[in-house]
């Protein structure tokens, strides 16, 4: 049996090109842009470093003597498109999701994986590919004369020299007169020593990732050559068996949500002793595990299935399929029911997630049971992959906070009933929805939202669209009290505020 070495091992590159100070140009380029924007916040200046990470780490790329391949140019489009959600909505838990699938993404892209073993391992590879890379810049580096070192020394010497005589007499020249104090004072950049640690920490990870990606593309692993042999091949009858009695559970449970939906539906609901809209309502977060599990099943009983003949592997490829198949029932109810728990009590955060991923799962169930129709699955992983990420972008993409306010405000309009705590929770997305409400409604849901917003300027390049329409509806249409911290409005709207909280 193999060590866990010799598996690593057998991953590793036939060929890695050497670093090169092109290398080294674009990490301290990376650092300094990640130090400069991102300091205030997140927005485009994301887009901005991540697309100059990708222009360096192609250029290794095209150094090492690769080709691009469409799926490389999928990948990249993608993570360069998740890298716009900060650039556009202001929502915090959109942008981590966002920036993690980018991440993710062009660690793929690079490494070309198409395998389970190639696709799962390629996509958190980035994250321990930063160290290697300094050992890689240096060995690179070592002993290689630096290009243009007789004028570039020369010249830092220069200007190193000419800053120490500026410094030392503009001081002097300062003290000495007030005008001249006033006037080097102007000339001067201002800088704020609080700043330098945070600044430091941002250039550190900015070089140490563009160093990662550079590393990579010099020579990615071949995560595709680890091989995972499938586990021991049971009985048929000792395989089917479990299955078989789950999917009669899966079964019944079918018939029930047919017979409630279709119609005929008394009889259940009378043993319940629930209303319909109770009954559909109910055990939505239930459902949304047995979603999950069912996948666990699957991928388990797939590893331990019958395949000595014909026969065995048909039983398995029936028998997997058909549960596939029942639990896109238990997917669909499951929709359904959080259907109508949003109508009874509104849209939320969580449930719009939820909801995104009960969706996601279902598209992934529907991929298993055309793989299952097909001779060859050797798509399956990157088009599972791909599902995801493009599930997290338009989610991204679409402004969550948005919707959940234009869903709450449209409730509020059909039914003058808002959950204000709710709203009010939510980021300088909601603000075009929200601002519909009438007062004391309006003011009591915008008020978190203009504090934040008053506390947290931002410059150009880290602000969204979204909170830039925000503060102009807001600077358009004052809210009614002249506080941030007020909370009058949310007590006539009925909604009990701590003031000190």
């Amino acid at each position: 049996m193999p060590s866990r070495g010799e598996w690593l091992r057998r991953t590793d590159p036939e060929h890695r090109a050497a670093a090169t100070p092109r290398v080294l140009l674009f990490a301290l380029l990376t650092g300094l842009l990640t130090a400069w924007l991102l300091y205030d916040g997140v927005g485009v200046n994301l887009l901005i470093c991540g697309a100059v990470t990708a222009v360096g780490a192609g250029l290794v790329a095209h150094a090492a003597g690769r080709r691009v391949r469409p799926w490389t140019v999928i990948w990249s489009l993608l993570a360069l498109a998740m890298l716009a959600v900060p650039a556009l909505w202001d929502a915090s838990w959109p942008t981590v999701l966002s920036v993690g699938g980018a991440l993710g993404l062009a660690s793929l892209a690079l490494h070309g994986g198409r395998r389970w073993p190639g696709v799962l391992f390629a996509l958190p590879a980035a994250v321990w590919q930063s160290v290697p890379g300094v050992g890689w810049l240096w060995n690179g580096l070592e002993g290689r004369p630096l290009p243009g070192r007789g004028r570039i020394v020369p010249v830092l010497k220069a200007l190193a020299v000419a800053a120490v005589l500026l410094t030392v007499f503009g001081l002097l020249f300062a003290s000495a007169d007030a005008a001249m104090a006033d006037l080097l004072s102007g000339l001067s950049p201002s800088f704020d020593l609080r700043q330098l640690p945070l600044r430091a920490v941002l250039f550190v990870l900015g070089a140490l990732t563009a160093l990662g990606f550079a590393h990579i593309a010099a020579g990615p692993r071949r995560w595709d050559r680890m091989t995972v042999r499938p586990g021991r091949e049971r009985r048929r009858l000792e395989w089917a068996l479990p299955l078989v009695a789950l999917n009669l559970m899966f079964g019944a449970f079918a018939v029930i949500q047919a017979v409630v939906v279709l119609g005929g539906a008394d009889a259940v609901l009378g043993r319940t002793g629930m209303s319909r809209s109770e009954y559909a309502r109910q055990g939505f977060w239930q459902l949304s595990v047995i979603t999950v599990l069912t996948l666990v099943v699957v991928a388990v009983a797939k590893r331990w299935a019958p395949r000595t003949t014909p026969a065995d592997r048909r039983v398995a490829r029936v028998l997997l399929g058909l549960l596939c198949l029942l639990a896109l029932v238990v997917v669909a109810s499951a929709l359904g029911r959080m259907w109508f728990y949003v109508d009874a009590s509104g849209l939320t955060r969580l449930r719009l997630w939820v909801l995104v991923v009960e969706l996601w799962l279902g598209v992934v169930f529907l991929l298993l049971i055309t793989a299952g129709l097909t001779r060859g699955a050797g798509w399956l992983p990157r088009t599972v992959v791909l599902s995801g990420v493009l599930t997290v972008a338009v989610y991204g993409l679409i402004g969550p906070d948005a919707i959940v306010a234009e869903q709450n405000v449209a409730r509020y309009e059909r039914s003058q009933q808002i959950d204000l705590r709710n709203v009010r929770e939510l980021s300088a997305d909601a603000v075009p929805a929200l601002d519909r409400l009438p007062e004391p409604q309006r003011t009591c849901a915008l008020q978190l939202i203009r504090t934040d917003l008053a506390d947290h300027p931002s410059a150009w390049s880290a602000t969204s669209r979204a909170a830039d329409r925000a503060r102009a509806i807001l600077a358009a249409r004052p809210l009614a009290d002249d506080g941030p911290r007020e909370t009058s409005a949310c007590r006539r709207a009925g909604l009990r505020i701590d003031p000190y909280f």
